[in-house]
């Protein structure tokens, strides 16, 4: 069983092959294609976690759509003095399936 922990938009993220994540919006390649940066690789009862090591590992993801997440509304009100303030926002997301880890 091979996994690794990449390094995903401000995250640490636990993947396999074939694991769907969604993380911040990201530009892809011109072939649809990402490349995140490995913490941890696991191999069977290999552990592989110095930098040096992890500089020879590619974990490489497709690019499936880019979404927008949730609405969050952000709201602020102080007693008796009239100040209300109301503001929203939306992330930019990018959805990705990992391909290959190597």
């Amino acid at each position: 069983m091979v996994y690794a922990v990449v390094r995903a938009g401000g995250r640490q993220e636990k993947v396999e092959v074939g694991t769907i994540l969604t993380v911040d919006r990201v530009k892809a390649d011109d072939n649809g294609n990402i490349d995140l940066a490995p913490v941890l690789l696991v191999d069977g009862d290999k552990i592989t976690s110095a930098a040096s090591e992890l500089a020879n590992v590619t974990v490489t993801a497709e690019v499936l759509n880019d979404l927008r997440g949730p609405k969050v509304i952000i709201q602020k009100f102080k007693n008796k003095t009239g100040y209300k303030k109301r503001q929203g926002f939306r992330a930019d997301l990018t959805r990705v399936k990992i391909t290959k880890i190597a």
